[in-house]
């Protein structure tokens, strides 16, 4: 993968914080590898407790593939551009999960092209349901977890993929 992402927050995001509030942050992305690759928004919502969940991060998240102006229609809904990052590493599935590995790479400033991450970037890893799962009674959530811990079970001692709340 080799992607370019660019984070933005609400207009009122400084209101929000005083109140007490994190803002939700809304993420476009597009695969660079793809030549006809469309944006794609998305945005992670508040992870649930760690009492619930003490061996994962979970947070719902909702997405949407844009045609068009990805950029100018999140400024039309309110949001403004807060930092631009390049993620480059690699994907791969395991059933219904997607499994990301990537460094960020910063922004050169002056061209807006990626500067290669240094050869001691830490890599970072996100596991997500390749498909929104609703947590029933048929399809219960604890599924989707126990997926995830196998897969952390198979990169131990390869990764430290313990919970980090960011």
């Amino acid at each position: 993968m080799h992607a370019r992402e660019i984070v933005f927050e609400p207009f009122d995001a400084q209101h929000q914080r005083d109140s007490g509030t994190e803002p939700v942050l809304l993420r476009a992305r597009k695969e660079l590898l793809e030549p006809d690759a469309k944006w794609l928004l998305y945005s992670y919502l508040k992870p649930e407790s760690v009492r619930v969940h003490p061996e994962a991060t979970v947070r719902p998240w909702a997405t949407c593939q844009v045609v068009g102006e990805a950029l100018e229609l999140a400024s039309v809904l309110g949001y403004v551009r807060r930092s631009q990052i390049y993620k480059k590493g690699y994907v791969f599935r395991r059933g219904n999960l997607v499994i990301q590995m990537f460094q960020q790479e910063h922004v050169d400033p002056k061209t807006g092209k990626a500067i290669p991450a240094h050869v001691d970037t830490l890599w970072e890893v996100e596991v997500k349901t390749a498909a929104p799962v609703r947590n029933t009674q048929e399809t219960p959530l604890s599924q989707s977890l126990d997926a995830v811990l196998a897969v952390q079970l198979l990169m131990k001692g390869l990764l430290d993929l313990r919970r980090q709340d960011v």
